[in-house]
C-alpha cells in the first residue's frame, strides 16, 4: 500500500489523521492518505503569508517567475507516466486518457510561465494638468486552491500556474476522493526549488481543511472547482476575509445536432461528450438535442457505438471506459435513472449497475423526448448517462439549450453557418464547440455562467484574476501643493 503526504513549507509530513483510499476498478483500499486538522491548515496558510511577504520571493523578477514555472513544467513531462498511473489507480479513468492528459498538462504551465512577465501596466492620459497617472498590477498575496478528484492535475495546473505568474503563493488542497496524484505532484515542487512555503499542499475533508481554508483571514483569492452546493459554502466562508472568488462549477451541457449535420461526425462526437471518462467531466454533454426528423438515424448509431464501447479494467490500454470515482456516485446515478424510467423517460440502453468488482455502471441512453423534466435531464450526474430530447424549429432548440440553471458548455452541430453563428451567440454558456467538442487549450479562457459559476480559467484573464490594479497618481508641477483652506481676497 502506497503512503502519501501532505507538503507543507517545504516539508513533507503526515496528516493529524489519515485514511484509506480505494481503487475504483477493485474496490480495494490502495493507497494511504492524510487528513489535515484545521491546525495544519492554518500552519500551510500562515507559511504561503510569510512566503509571500519575504524578499527571496518578492525581490523575483516575472522573468524568473517564469523559468520557475518552466522547470515545472519538464518535470511534468518527466514522469508524466507515473502521474498517469496514480490517477487511474485512484480515479478509476482509463489509462489512455490519463496519459494523454498527463502530458498535455505540461503545455499548461509553459504557457502561464511565457505570460509572467507579459503582464502590462498602462500610462493613462489623464484630465487633469500636472498630473501623470500609470497603473500597475500586483499580485493579490496568498491564493486558496481548492481542486476536484477528476483531472487534479489539470485543473490544479489551471490555478497554480496563473497564480504564481502572478506572483502569489499557495495553498492546494487536494480532493479526498482520489487525492493520490496532486500529493505526489509535491515532489516536483521540492525538486524545481521553489521556495519554501510558496507552493503547499494539503488533504482532508471539509470541517477540518475545506472550511479551515476558504475561512482564513490571511486568504486573498479562493479558486474552486467542484459543485454549486459547495462553491455556496465557500462563498460563505469567504466572506470571513473578503477573499476575491473564481469558481468552476458543474453542467448540463447541452448539445444541438440539426438535421444538416455531419451524422458521422457528430455521433462521434456525442459518444466523446458524454461517455469519454465515464461521463465524469463537467463539460460532459449530457443532453442531446436532436432535430426529430433525424432523431431515429441519430440513435440508432449511436445506441450501436455506445454497445460497442470496451469496459475493463483503466490500466487496460484496450479499455475505452472504466468504473466511476465512488460507489456512492453509482448509487445516486443508478436511482436518478431508474427515478427517470418511472416518470416516463424510455431507456434506449444501458441503465443498470454491473455486475463485477470496482464501481462499473453501463453506457445509458434516456429517450425523455415526452418528459423534458425528467430527473435525469435536470440534474447533473456527473457519469455515463445521456438524456434525449427533441425539436422541430431552432428556436425550440435554443429554448431546450437554455432551460438549464447551468451555463458551461454547449455543442451545435450544423454545417449552416449562418445558424452556427446564430446559436454560438444565443445558447448561454462559457464554451460553445461548433462541429466539434472537448477541446481546450492553455490559450483559451474556460468558464461558466449562472450555476456554472464566475471566473475565467486559462488565457491571460485567469492571471488576472490573481492581481489588483494599483492607481498610481504623480505630481508634476514644482508649485506647492495649495492648501485648500488658505484665504483669499
Amino acid at each position: 500500500m502506497e503512503a502519501f503526504q501532505n507538503y507543507i513549507n517545504g516539508e513533507f509530513v503526515d496528516g493529524a489523521d489519515s485514511f484509506l483510499s480505494v481503487n475504483p476498478a477493485t474496490g480495494e483500499h490502495w493507497a494511504k492518505i492524510p487528513a489535515c486538522s484545521s491546525k495544519q491548515v492554518d500552519i500551510a496558510v500562515r507559511a504561503a503569508r510569510q512566503a509571500f511577504c519575504s524578499r527571496e520571493w518578492t525581490r523575483l523578477t516575472a522573468s524568473q517567475r517564469g523559468r520557475l514555472l518552466f522547470r515545472i513544467a519538464d518535470l511534468i513531462e518527466r514522469y508524466a507516466a507515473r502521474f498517469a498511473e496514480l490517477d487511474t489507480l485512484d480515479s478509476g479513468k482509463t489509462l489512455r486518457e490519463t496519459s494523454a492528459q498527463s502530458t498535455y498538462i505540461a503545455e499548461y504551465y509553459r504557457y502561464f510561465a511565457g505570460l509572467a512577465d507579459k503582464i502590462e501596466g498602462a500610462y493613462l492620459p489623464i484630465d487633469h494638468p500636472d498630473s501623470a497617472v500609470w497603473l500597475r498590477r500586483e499580485p493579490k498575496g496568498v491564493a486558496a486552491a481548492i481542486v476536484p478528484w477528476n483531472s487534479p492535475l489539470f485543473l490544479s495546473a489551471v490555478k497554480l500556474g496563473p497564480a504564481l505568474a502572478a506572483g502569489c503563493t499557495a495553498v492546494l488542497k487536494a480532493s479526498e476522493d482520489a487525492p493520490a496524484p496532486m500529493l505526489e505532484f509535491a515532489k516536483l515542487i521540492e525538486e524545481a526549488e521553489i521556495q519554501p512555503g510558496v507552493v503547499n499542499i494539503i488533504c482532508g475533508f471539509g470541517d477540518d481543511c475545506g472550511k479551515p481554508l476558504s475561512s482564513h483571514p490571511d486568504v486573498d483569492h479562493i479558486a474552486f472547482t467542484g459543485g454549486p452546493e459547495t462553491a455556496r459554502h465557500v462563498v460563505r466562508n469567504s466572506a470571513n476575509s473578503l477573499a476575491s472568488t473564481s469558481l468552476e462549477l458543474g453542467g448540463k451541457s447541452p448539445f444541438v445536432v440539426f438535421d444538416d449535420c455531419d451524422l458521422e461526425s457528430a455521433v462521434n462526437a456525442q459518444i466523446a461528450a458524454v461517455f469519454l471518462t465515464g461521463g465524469q467531466s463537467c463539460i460532459a454533454g449530457s443532453r442531446l438535442i436532436v432535430a426529430r426528423k433525424l432523431k431515429d438515424k441519430f440513435l440508432e448509431q449511436l445506441k450501436k457505438k455506445a454497445q460497442d464501447i470496451v469496459i475493463g479494467d483503466p490500466l487496460d490500454l484496450k479499455t475505452d471506459m472504466g468504473p466511476l470515482c465512488t460507489d456512492r456516485q453509482r448509487q445516486f446515478i443508478a436511482r436518478t435513472v431508474s427515478e427517470s424510467v418511472a416518470a416516463g423517460a424510455e431507456l434506449i440502453c444501458g441503465g443498470d449497475i454491473i455486475d463485477r468488482p470496482g464501481y462499473y455502471f453501463e453506457p445509458t441512453i434516456l429517450d425523455c423526448s415526452n418528459h423534458v423534466s425528467a430527473p435525469s435531464v435536470r440534474l447533473e450526474l456527473f457519469g455515463p448517462v445521456l438524456s434525449v430530447l427533441e425539436f422541430d424549429e431552432e428556436d425550440e432548440a435554443l429554448e431546450l439549450a437554455n432551460q438549464t440553471p447551468y451555463g458551461l458548455a454547449a455543442g451545435v452541430f450544423t454545417t449552416n453557418l449562418s445558424r452556427a453563428h446564430r446559436m454560438s451567440s444565443k445558447i448561454k454558456a462559457g464554451v460553445v464547440w461548433v462541429n466539434t467538442y472537448r477541446n481546450v487549450s492553455p490559450m483559451v479562457p474556460f468558464g461558466g455562467f449562472g450555476w456554472s459559476g464566475h471566473g475565467r480559467e486559462g488565457g491571460i484573464e485567469s492571471v488576472l484574476a490573481y492581481m489588483s490594479t494599483k492607481s498610481v497618481w504623480l505630481n508634476t508641477s514644482d508649485k506647492a501643493f495649495a492648501n485648500p483652506f488658505e484665504k483669499h481676497g
